[in-house]
């Protein structure tokens, strides 16, 4: 089976989120199902400066105003089809908007030329390599759907990943006409969302199969309070919904191999974890002692419940607790943070910006990792903390009520329990977690077994990809609508 993947971002080229890290994990874990993958991507500078030898595989001479060029070639193991335009993506600051955070005015353009091209080589292929099946990422891939619905590609079946609802590429009516899309396309059932473009709306409305990153998270957009305005849509399409849990890719995150931290160590060993533990607290200017460090590795936005953190911080360090901080986003967030750690000396240690292999010892040397979103369609952080024994403290929602077993009591005693979860956007709830994640750290055979079981848990892409295989035969054969 031949499948094109469209997305924005694909690790290990490009990454902004845990989106690059499905991107990137899927295809090989899908080859063992017998699905051969390529992904087109956008040309980033740091995309194709990694991309070394490649052919050009397509050309236009004016896509959305620009030349373009198709090329193909490998990364790794990875089958890359590249779209590079350097009128778009040739640029200085992040994959969608400049160094100070703000959006390119011309996204829609740039993200509408790569779906015209996914819609393109659905139709068309390149070099006689046709897919047979065609699975788009988020918003910016989403009119991949549209494009193929509306035009040759209508009866290759299509699906549409949800990684975040909450972004969702709106844009204003006076784009569609620069679409290419015929004018049937606009209207309740096409790209027109409440009197403007839609993109991942268009997306949805076109998708054969639609799934999200989590069962739990499958279940909450059908809600006005998780649905961000498409619940109507999502439940009119109840019947095409899948909650896929995303995996972990088990040969990067593994502390048994893992040459990112400053000792390997195992399930077996949790010995090993002290040296990462005296780097993780020099690398943040923590105080060398045996209290609990929690870890944060995060975006600093409201969606991930960071302005409850911040409010949280006194009070985890009056536990004699401590805290490392790595993430960036609000800079009024940003700024709290960094008054904390000035706050506290010794206590609380923060980086601003990402750091791949700084998140690999943080993990590998924190105690537990805290992620207090209000919404979270899967999450990666808290399976990252599984796999390195840094207990996930999570709030009870989306994919993390799917992956982190609760330390209650029956839990703890059955020795199956692997974090500890409370009710989300609740500050006395967080205020509460962190008091009992003390107080499990202060016994050692209870957090060495919890610690052990969150390693053993399987959270790799086995079954996962096993279920992206079973629907797409399943869509196979069955002409799309």
């Amino acid at each position: 089976m031949k499948l094109l993947s469209v997305a924005s971002e694909i690790y290990p080229l490009i990454k902004t989120g845990g989106l690059a890290d499905v991107v990137g994990a899927l295809p090989g874990a899908l080859a063992g199902h017998d699905v051969e993958t390529r992904t087109l991507v956008p040309g980033y500078p740091s995309v194709l400066s990694k991309l070394g030898k490649a052919k050009a595989v397509r050309r236009y001479e004016k896509l959305f105003g620009a030349p373009a060029t198709v090329l193909a070639g490998k990364v790794g193991d990875l089958d890359l089809l590249v779209l590079d335009v350097p009128d778009f993506f040739a640029r200085e600051g992040g994959p969608y908007g400049d160094h100070g955070g703000n959006d390119w005015g011309d996204n829609w353009r740039r993200f509408a030329a790569l779906a015209r091209v996914g819609a393109d080589i659905a139709a068309e292929g390149v070099k006689g390599w046709v897919p047979d099946i065609v699975h788009v990422h988020d918003w910016q891939a989403a009119m991949t759907a549209a494009y193929m619905r509306f035009g040759p590609a209508h009866a290759v079946p299509r699906i549409v990943t949800i990684h975040n609802l909450a972004f969702q590429g709106r844009f204003g009516p006076e784009i569609f006409g620069q679409l290419g899309l015929p004018p049937e396309a606009w209207g309740m059932d096409g790209v027109e969302y409440y009197g403007g473009t839609g993109f991942l709306k268009a997306g949805l409305v076109s998708a054969d199969a639609i799934t999200t990153v989590s069962p739990t998270y499958a279940e909450e957009i059908r809600s006005p309070v998780h649905g961000m305005g498409l619940d109507g849509l999502i439940n009119g399409r109840s019947d095409k919904l899948h909650g896929i849990l995303n995996g972990v890719d088990t040969d990067i995150w593994n502390p048994a191999e893992d040459e990112l931290i400053a000792r390997r160590f195992s399930a077996r060993a949790l010995s090993g974890r002290s040296a990462n533990r005296r780097a993780l607290e020099k690398r943040f200017g923590l105080q060398r002692d045996e209290a609990p460090i929690f870890v944060i590795i995060s975006r600093l936005t409201w969606q991930k419940g960071m302005d409850l953190m911040m409010g949280a911080i006194d009070h985890l360090v009056g536990l004699g607790a401590k805290l490392a901080v790595l993430g960036s986003g609000d800079h009024a967030l940003e700024g709290g943070f960094l008054a904390a750690a000035d706050r506290h000396r010794g206590r609380v240690g923060v980086q601003i910006g990402y750091d791949e292999p700084l998140s690999h010892l943080l993990q590998a040397g924190g105690d537990a990792i805290l992620v207090p979103s209000r919404f979270e369609p899967c999450g990666l952080t808290q399976l990252y903390g599984l796999r390195y024994g840094c207990v996930p403290v999570v709030a009870r929602v989306g994919g993390l009520a799917d992956t982190v077993i609760d330390a209650n009591e029956a839990a703890v005693s059955a020795g199956v329990a692997t974090g500890i979860q409370f009710a989300g956007d609740d500050p006395l709830a967080l205020h509460g977690a962190i008091a009992r994640t003390v107080r499990l750290h202060g016994e050692p055979e209870a957090w060495q077994a919890m610690q052990r079981a969150g390693m053993r848990a399987d959270f790799s892409w086995t079954h996962s990809a096993a279920r992206y295989a079973a629907l797409y035969r399943s869509l196979l054969g069955r002409e799309a609508a």
